[in-house]
């Protein structure tokens, strides 16, 4: 269970990096309203990719840290995806493209079946 665990989260991260790179594109910093224009936004995003990628690492050690982080991973995901189909259904254009959509669309179907694991996998 857990080598399943870690490629559901592999894939997870795959998705939701490259929902990232479309949020740059998106400029999802003012979706938000955040500060600091595209640098704030790529400063942001340093320890962000990091600690994914740590989660991985910690993950792959069968760690209880890599427990959760794949909840806090699976988490946002799942705010990912109903924070953008919020700003869809209000009208927004950001992320109204077949691929934005779905690479949102496959980050919520991995966080849950990752969140399940995971549950699964720390109740064992």
């Amino acid at each position: 269970m857990h080598d399943l665990l870690f490629w559901l989260y592999f894939v997870n991260s795959v998705a939701l990096i490259n929902h990232e790179i479309d949020s740059a594109y998106w400029k999802e910093w003012e979706l938000f309203r955040l500060p600091g224009g595209i640098a704030g936004f790529l400063l942001l995003h340093v320890p962000i990719v990091a600690f994914v990628l740590y989660g991985l690492i910690q993950v792959h050690e069968r760690s209880f840290a890599g427990l959760i982080f794949s909840l806090v991973l699976c988490i946002g995901g799942i705010f990912a995806f109903f924070a953008h189909r919020y700003f869809l259904n209000k009208g927004r254009p950001e992320f109204n493209t077949v691929i934005s959509k779905a690479l949102l669309l496959i980050t919520l179907i991995v966080s849950v079946v990752q969140t399940v694991v995971t549950v699964y996998v720390m109740t064992r």
